[in-house]
């Protein structure tokens, strides 16, 4: 019914109707005649598109039953969980809200404990970092002490 074609006819049945009305002298019953008209496919369409809403809905829980199926670990009960009761529905719905809530504070504190760890980590380098380089300090201090001296004795010599 959505096709380009479907459009074009009712597109040519308005046409008509409006190209009519000369004829009919612009009358009650010729508006009257669209009105009902356009009622009447109002009408049908709706249950068209309730029709098409239905296949569709089925095609998706074919589709999400059969990854079920396929997945391994998925809770083979919930293939044709549509034919749930209300009830049945809205306690399945609090177990994942649990398991959501549940999952949310363990990953929180996995995170946290993986920052803490990065901290450790950084702050183990850093001292490492600054040992290493008091020690290369102090290492190039006891080699500029004896150059220094030998500086000043190589510039007394030099004077003598």
């Amino acid at each position: 019914m959505g096709t380009p074609l479907a459009f074009v006819m009712a597109a040519v049945i308005v046409g008509l109707w409006w190209l009519s009305g000369p004829t009919y002298q612009y009358s009650d019953t010729w508006q009257l005649v669209i009105n009902t008209g356009t009622t009447i496919v109002t009408f049908l369409m709706v249950f068209l598109i309730q029709n098409t809403q239905n296949r569709d809905s089925k095609a998706i829980q074919i589709k999400l039953d059969e990854l079920l199926r396929a997945t391994k670990g998925a809770r083979n009960s919930f293939v044709n969980m549509e034919v749930l009761e209300d009830g049945e529905l809205a306690m399945l719905q609090r177990e994942f809200e649990e398991l959501r809530n549940k999952t949310s504070s363990q990953m929180l504190k996995v995170l946290h404990e993986r920052i803490v760890a990065e901290q450790e980590r950084r702050h183990g380098i850093r001292g490492v970092v600054q040992g290493a380089v008091s020690e290369i300090e102090t290492l190039a201090n006891i080699k500029k002490k004896p150059a220094v001296k030998n500086k000043t004795k190589s510039k007394a010599k030099k004077t003598k």
